[in-house]
């Protein structure tokens, strides 16, 4: 079954702090954590990992801090969550686990392979503008 762990979730909440803000802006980690209410030396090793990985430039020394190497457009959900945890899978069979490893036809394969094939779609479609947009417009309300 397909659960986020706590990494990749706020990694998804400091990635839509950065894309809410202007373009160019360098954020500390601090006011990141803070805005966000996650834990600020456990968002510090994910951000750079998430740098390692090609995703956030660092800035060091007076004024540093993190930045989006890409626009919020051409970022999406399914891109965080590959970078941290692998590819995404809803998980086995559960209509019978004793006998589907996954590789046999059972009765529930076009259902499950359809869902998972859903998922993966809607998480690659959902980019952080649209995520920073909608998380703008509720500030706003």
């Amino acid at each position: 079954m397909f659960k986020l762990s706590k990494g990749a979730e706020y990694a998804i909440r400091g990635i839509l702090h950065l894309s809410m803000q202007p373009d160019g802006k360098v954020s500390f980690i601090e006011e990141i954590a803070d805005c966000q209410g996650v834990p600020k030396a456990y968002l510090a090793k994910i951000f750079q990992t998430l740098r390692k990985k090609g995703v956030l430039r660092s800035t060091r020394g007076q004024g540093g801090g993190f930045t989006l190497v890409k626009a919020p457009t051409e970022i999406t959900v399914l891109n965080i969550i590959e970078v941290l945890e692998g590819p995404v899978s809803l998980g086995g069979c559960f209509i019978n686990s004793d006998y589907c490893d996954g590789t046999l036809d059972c009765s529930f394969h076009g259902a499950w392979k359809t869902a998972q094939e859903n998922f993966v779609n809607i998480l690659k479609n959902c980019t952080f503008k649209d995520l920073a947009e909608g998380a703008l417009r509720k500030l706003k309300e």
